[in-house]
């Protein structure tokens, strides 16, 4: 059957929004899969038009997924305004609107179309200047379609499977379904990937290796949430003995390691801020990895890249009109407010959603395994030490606890006595909004480590990202590998997740409630709702958002609403808002 490639009309949920872009570099309003693609550069624009659908939900960053996880974990409170619905309801998991979520729904439905459409007109391709192009590309489409099916299942639980490019209408599949495709592609990615070490892999373009990571990821999840011992695929089980092999074959033959000191990794330590940014000229802190280009990041095995031309656009995604695109408006999400005060080098142009909680601070500092750690400091900035001027806008931010992460946000460079945005200084834009291009990280090797300590029950992996911050080694069990995620991990958007397949939710409630915050410059103790609890909500939904209702809507019956989410969990205000 011959499809357009500009236009599929699914009945379903609009799955098909955006198509008529997938490429981004040329207009295809005339071109079908009986023509298109042809040759190896159509093919390569056909996985450049995938990775796009990537990029849709930052334009609207309450529902990227890594914002929904770093908020719903224990680690963020909701912070913002008394406007700050959004943050505030993901940290309490509340619903923020009746169709909430439909820019994410959207968008990685987009991104599951284009990456079947690649799947299934690849063979469509009869000039190939390279022969090992094709399947590369078809690793490439199976890794993304997994990574979109994953961060959904993960944020909404049960939903449609589609495999396929023709108009479809369907339920919600089985978590077990669900799961067996994203590790058959997953599979198929690793088997079809050549054996490129890092640095022959392009930038921005995933690998074998980080097939390989995320497989681990998907059994970690699947395996400890659902209390499965294997990991389904459409044809045989994936074992803890394969992905073992699997991480193995990642440390041991990948060309990625960590990187000799963890804060090269965010761009606070950028030559144009260090420079004048005090916490690093105190700790000499080295060089930041981006200084030297695509080929100096050893430890990234798959991060989301954004753009330094980015602009507004009226897109196909946004429910609000004209957005930011390409741009990563998290970190002005993070950022703090300008009122009164300096805050370099964090660029004050921010709404200051997903505060610090400070239980994370003082859990690190008081725990002897931990003495010393640079990581903290590194990680986290304490407004009243460094920061002290800085008083934000007390009419209006709520939930402040005086503490910012500082791996995702906006920072500046003093170029001759004034603050720009450092990504200017590296051929970006000097805006607070357009100028954020900070790269999203989805895997690093750190992680890797981690999981095959996780995974054997040795200490061996765990010791070298210790032995990275400095630290000693210590004795491998359970508890200790859950701290060290917590510490080396934390502001990655991992954190929720792997307190739910822990089963340890519950950290949540005690991590966060009674904490000091300021809720519009008057002292107060953080709260959850007293509707029942944060914990009722939890086991109500499985720690699963509302699907859209507008996608229900649109199915006319055949996709069905999550449980658990009656309308006493439509957000109102904060316990202690008078807003």
């Amino acid at each position: 059957m011959k499809t357009k490639i500009y236009s599929l009309a699914f009945a379903l949920l609009a799955l098909c929004a955006g198509c008529d872009d997938f490429l981004d570099t040329e207009s295809l309003e005339k071109k079908t899969t009986d023509i298109f693609p042809k040759t190896q550069t159509d093919a390569e624009q056909m996985i450049t038009g995938i990775y796009s659908s990537l990029l849709y939900v930052y334009t609207e960053p309450e529902q990227a997924p890594f914002f929904i996880f770093e908020l719903a974990g224990d680690d963020r409170v909701g912070g913002g305004s008394t406007s700050n619905k959004g943050a505030q309801s993901l940290d309490r998991l509340y619903n923020n609107g009746t169709s909430w979520m439909t820019q994410l729904w959207l968008s990685y439905y987009s991104g599951i179309y284009r990456a079947n459409t690649a799947i299934t007109t690849m063979d469509n391709v009869t000039e190939w200047s390279d022969p090992n192009a094709k399947n590369e590309y078809l690793a490439e489409a199976y890794f993304l379609r997994a990574h979109f099916y994953y961060e959904l299942a993960l944020v909404f639980g049960q939903v449609p499977l589609v495999t396929t490019t023709m108009a479809v209408n369907l339920p919600k599949a089985s978590a077990d379904e669900i799961y067996a495709q994203i590790a058959d592609d997953l599979v198929q990615a690793i088997k079809l990937f050549p054996n490129k070490k890092y640095g022959q892999v392009a930038e921005g373009h995933v690998s074998k290796w980080a097939a390989e990571a995320l497989l681990a990821r998907v059994f970690l999840f699947y395996t400890g949430y659902y209390k499965k011992t294997d990991l389904p695929t459409l044809s045989a089980n994936v074992t803890k003995a394969d992905i073992q092999k699997y991480l193995e074959d990642c440390i041991n033959n990948s060309g990625h390691g960590l990187l000799p000191d963890q804060r090269s990794l965010w761009p606070y330590t950028n030559k144009y801020t260090a420079a004048t940014y005090q916490y690093c000229i105190d700790n000499n802190t080295p060089e930041w990895v981006g200084e030297k280009g695509s080929t100096g990041n050893e430890e990234y095995l798959f991060v989301v890249k954004f753009s330094n031309t980015s602009g507004y656009y009226t897109n196909y995604y946004s429910q609000n009109g004209s957005k930011n695109f390409y741009a990563n408006r998290m970190q002005e999400f993070f950022g703090p407010r300008k009122v009164t005060g300096n805050t370099y080098p964090f660029m004050a142009q921010g709404y200051t959603n997903g505060m610090v909680c400070s239980s994370l601070w003082y859990d690190w500092l008081n725990d002897p395994d931990y003495a010393g750690d640079y990581r903290r400091e590194g990680s986290i900035c304490n407004k009243d030490t460094e920061l002290p001027n800085h008083k934000g806008d007390p009419n209006k931010e709520v939930e402040d606890t005086r503490f910012i992460a500082k791996k995702m946000i906006g920072i500046y460079a003093n170029v001759d006595g004034s603050d720009v945005n450092y990504s200017f200084m590296y051929g970006g834009q000097n805006d607070s909004q357009l100028g954020n291009n900070q790269d999203v990280i989805v895997i690093r090797f750190a992680d890797v480590l981690l999981m095959h300590s996780e995974i054997t029950g040795t200490a061996d992996g765990m010791n070298k990202v210790r032995a990275r911050a400095g630290l000693p080694a210590i004795t491998y069990s359970l508890e200790a590998l859950k701290k060290e995620r917590r510490f080396e991990l934390c502001f990655e958007a991992l954190r929720w997740n792997d307190l739910r397949r822990w089963g340890d939710v519950e950290e949540i409630v005690k991590n966060q409630t009674g904490i000091y915050i300021k809720n519009r410059n008057i002292d107060a103790k953080y709260e959850f709702h007293p509707d029942g609890g944060f914990m009722e909500r939890y086991k109500a939904t499985g720690g699963f958002f509302k699907i859209p209702e507008s996608q229900v809507t649109l199915s006319n019956g055949v996709l069905e609403q999550n449980p658990g989410w009656e309308d006493k969990w439509n957000w109102l205000k904060l316990p202690y808002s008078t807003l």
